[in-house]
């Protein structure tokens, strides 16, 4: 009895676990711009990007490299700076005249209520930038401003050791952690004009 052996090669991005081509193409046919957010351990990245036959096209980008000029002087990779830099792709947004409703795209991140990505998100539809998107999914309003980081400052103060060890890059900056709330707003502000 012969058998027929065939194997498939998958495609490399499939086989190196960079894309899930299924998911892409689910995205791809509702014929909407993608907004694409993306996370490292320091930084976000938010990209809208429309599909063309001939490749993908990025329209607008955004980094949270991009905030220090408005003030953020701050580490990088928390919630807030997540959120502001949301409300700066939204406000390029508003300035390249972009207009049409944009779908997430999250790649292979895991999907959590209140993350980071989510945050990005939010700071988007804050900047009124159409995003197909439930608002439940976003984090509560105070960690967007970060009072969830000046409540843990404060619960620190006693514990002078630890307080500098854990704020060092604030410290450093001469950012007081207890009122990131406040660099918060001064940012958002900047954005905003």
């Amino acid at each position: 009895m012969a058998h027929k052996t065939t194997y498939t090669v998958p495609h490399r991005r499939k086989r190196e676990g960079r894309t899930n081509y299924r998911k892409r193409l689910s995205l791809l046919k509702s014929r909407k711009p993608r907004l694409i957010v993306r996370k490292s351990l320091r930084h976000i990245m938010l990209q809208i990007i429309e599909y063309t036959p001939t490749g993908d096209k990025v329209v607008l980008q955004a980094n949270s490299k991009e905030l220090s000029p408005m003030g953020w002087t701050v580490s990088n990779g928390n919630i807030p700076e997540a959120y502001l830099t949301g409300l700066l792709l939204a406000k390029k947004a508003k300035t390249a005249k972009f207009s049409g409703e944009v779908i997430v795209d999250i790649g292979l991140s895991p999907s959590v209520h209140g993350s980071r990505l989510y945050a990005a998100i939010k700071g988007a539809v804050d900047g009124e930038l159409t995003v197909l998107c439930g608002d439940d999914i976003a984090p509560p309003e105070d960690r967007l401003k970060g009072m969830h980081i000046v409540a843990y400052a404060k619960s620190l103060v006693e514990d002078k050791e630890k307080y500098n060890k854990i704020f060092s890059r604030y410290l450093k900056a001469n950012i007081d952690p207890t009122r990131l709330n406040e660099l918060v707003e001064n940012v958002k502000a900047n954005i905003v004009k």
